[in-house]
């Protein structure tokens, strides 16, 4: 059964769309492999595993599925190298939650790289078109622009495939900077990953649920903020985004959401700083 959160009248989902494998190092930034290994102990490859979470919240009568992993458009040889394992995947995931991709009323990206935006798309009959038939696809133009325009080092994650059938299709609805869903969905700026990174706020009966996206692969880059991932495109950015969430986030109890690892839990204060709880999942 697929595992899910209450968050006031607000159902959430969490889905998987798979998992790879991904250099430590590189998760971790300039922090030595000596420090962040007491953490995680990575493979003879010094590769973690990183999840494909993503979530179907069922709020104010819209679903609304937040990222879609890397979809079933990867290459024999990224599949390869990622040594990615998307079966089951996304569309699998959402049957055993007991819907079809034909149920999703709408699709928020919290930002463009492959292995959250891949799923968008599909191949049909030779042709590249919304794998979500009914729904309409919600993202920052920011992004998008950015993502139009890759350079050296975006190109290979910011992919032309994954979002311009998309505008092509005119089921694209573009915002700039925050905004709300719906009374209980919020799209907020979070950047550093990118400039124009997002996380999802889920609010409802006075209870607060946030997905990370990319903000933290890992609940140690909350309790550390100096342990910033190296493919973040604004670091010192991204301490101070962390600083923000990290601060509202233990003072007010709010549940915690993250993408690339199975954690779910909050954030308390400690004398040493803050500290991650975990939630236990059914």
């Amino acid at each position: 059964m697929t595992p899910r959160l209450r968050v006031g009248s607000v159902t959430v989902h969490l889905l998987s769309a798979g998992w790879y494998l991904t250099d430590g190092g590189v998760t971790f930034g300039i922090v030595p492999r000596a420090l962040w290994e007491r953490e995680e102990r990575p493979d003879e490859s010094n590769r973690i595993r990183f999840g494909l979470r993503c979530l179907l919240v069922e709020a104010n009568g819209l679903r609304i599925l937040i990222d879609t992993g890397y979809g079933d458009k990867v290459s024999p040889r990224t599949r390869q190298t990622l040594d990615l394992h998307d079966t089951p995947g996304l569309v699998d995931s959402l049957a055993a939650a007991g819907f079809e991709p034909a149920d999703v009323d709408l699709v928020i990206d919290t930002h463009l790289h492959a292995d959250h935006c891949g799923g968008n798309t599909t191949e049909r009959g030779g042709r590249i078109v919304p794998a979500f038939p009914r729904a309409r696809y919600l993202m920052q133009r920011g992004e998008y622009e950015v993502a139009c325009r890759p350079n050296e080092r975006t190109r290979a994650t910011y992919l032309a495939e994954n979002y311009r059938p998309l505008e092509d299709a005119a089921v694209v609805d573009f915002v700039t900077g925050d905004a709300d869903v719906t009374p209980a969905v919020r799209l907020e700026l979070a950047p550093g990953h990118t400039a124009d990174h997002c996380i999802v706020r889920i609010h409802d009966g006075g209870e607060t649920a946030i997905f990370l996206a990319d903000l933290a692969q890992r609940p140690v880059q909350l309790e550390r903020l100096a342990w910033v991932a190296a493919y973040d495109v604004l670091p010192l950015v991204s301490i101070e985004t962390k600083r923000r969430v990290v601060s509202e986030a233990a003072a007010q109890g709010h549940l915690l959401v993250f993408q690339h690892s199975d954690a779910v839990g909050r954030l308390v204060r400690t004398e040493q700083g803050v500290r991650f709880e975990p939630l236990p999942l059914d």
